[in-house]
């Protein structure tokens, strides 16, 4: 592990500010423009023959999506994940209809992409974005019923961050990211 502190002058300033609070600000609303634009850059991800499988629900506080939701969450995510602007749920279609006719291998990929878009689209207007998935899968599933071939992968919290980056974040170094899949294993 290495600190970050060696590269992010040389990455984009967007990407190198970036972190996943553990706090936002409940005053930290997020409009209908604002929901719009996050939506709008994950529209624009790439994706496997441009298929574009992926699709979310957005709930923001005080809308009846929102406590359809929050219910669900763990409580490790319900302490902090609450008080956002937004909450997405993030979906995949992974099967043609009700069928068992794969849409994409590469849908859940895809989909990842469609969600680094929106979380560095609200990096660039001001927001912060914690993906997590501490939520429970089946009940959720339940509560939303999506369509049939789309699943639920992960959620968003997205709004104002009411706490501060850390000083130090680690990460892999670049070199460790290179060699660890191609190590000896002991």
């Amino acid at each position: 592990m290495s600190d970050d502190r060696q590269w992010p002058g040389h990455i984009h300033p967007l990407l190198a500010a970036r972190f996943s609070p553990y706090k936002f600000d409940p005053s930290g609303r997020v409009d209908d423009r604002t929901l719009g634009l996050l939506l709008e850059a994950a529209r624009w991800a790439p994706s496997a023959g441009n298929s574009q499988p992926w699709g979310f629900l957005a709930a923001r506080p005080g809308e009846p999506d929102h406590e359809r939701v929050l219910r669900h969450l763990a409580p490790s995510s319900a302490r902090w994940a609450a008080d956002a602007g937004l909450l997405v749920v993030a979906v995949t279609r992974r099967t043609v209809d009700d069928s068992e006719v794969m849409y994409s291998e590469f849908a859940d990929y895809d989909l990842g992409q469609a969600v680094a878009h929106l979380t560095i689209q609200a990096q660039a207007l001001g927001l912060s974005a914690h993906q997590f998935r501490a939520f429970n899968l089946e009940a959720l599933t339940e509560e939303l019923r999506p369509n049939p071939g789309w699943a639920i992968v992960s959620m968003i919290a997205v709004g104002k961050a009411a706490d501060e980056p850390p000083v130090v974040r680690q990460r892999r170094s670049v070199a460790e990211l290179r060699a660890d899949p191609w190590a000896a294993r002991a």
